[in-house]
């Protein structure tokens, strides 16, 4: 019986650690069509997301401005200015920070995604597309952004460290040579006691 127990016990706290809520990743969504914004933006909401909305990308990169996000989506159909070309804004305006580019085109968007992708999109989905999948799919590259993140700090603090040390190197050898010529003069300088000495006492 008190194994029976525990066993609920331990599943408990199994069901418990399964429920634990997920980050939630702010996402900003750049489409022309309001009505597609208006589904994704409630679908993604549903699935514990932040979501911005900007109907073209002079808008997003005015949302940019304030506003940080994790996740950036552009439907490859953006007429006003091109979803690489918004990409490419965001980028140049350094707005984008960790955030990764995801496109969002149809079937027949084949060459525009390899473009897309080529200009330095993170992923591309397609439409009509599973929303568990995507965010999946969103998650995942959220992580491995983070990771990149974590490491490219570490790798900074370690290029740091390693330049301290060489500054601490640096100084080390310029007291040893200091050491090493106060010696040379203490030993001249014993010498000549030396042989001002014996010069002595042979007078």
């Amino acid at each position: 019986m008190q194994f029976f127990r525990r066993a609920i016990r331990q599943q408990s706290k199994a069901v418990v650690k399964d429920r634990t809520p997920q980050r939630r990743l702010r996402v900003l969504l750049v489409d022309e069509d309001a009505t597609a914004r208006t589904v994704f933006a409630r679908r993604l909401a549903q699935r514990d997301y932040d979501v911005l909305l900007a109907e073209n990308g002079h808008a997003a990169l005015g949302l940019l401005l304030t506003q940080r996000v994790d996740v950036i989506l552009l439907d490859m159909s953006l007429m006003l200015m091109s979803a690489v070309t918004t990409m490419d804004k965001i980028r140049a305006a350094h707005l984008a920070g960790s955030a990764c580019f995801v496109m969002i085109g149809g079937h027949q968007d084949g060459q525009s995604a390899i473009e897309a992708l080529k200009a330095g999109a993170d992923d591309h989905i397609v439409k009509p597309f599973d929303f568990d999948l995507l965010d999946a799919r969103l998650r995942h590259l959220c992580e491995r952004a983070e990771q990149m993140g974590a490491l490219s700090r570490h790798n900074a603090e370690l290029d740091a460290r390693i330049a301290r040390r060489a500054v601490e190197l640096g100084e080390t050898r310029d007291t040893l040579r200091e050491v090493q010529a106060d010696r040379a003069r203490l030993v001249h300088s014993i010498q000549a006691l030396q042989d001002e000495i014996s010069r002595l006492q042979s007078a």
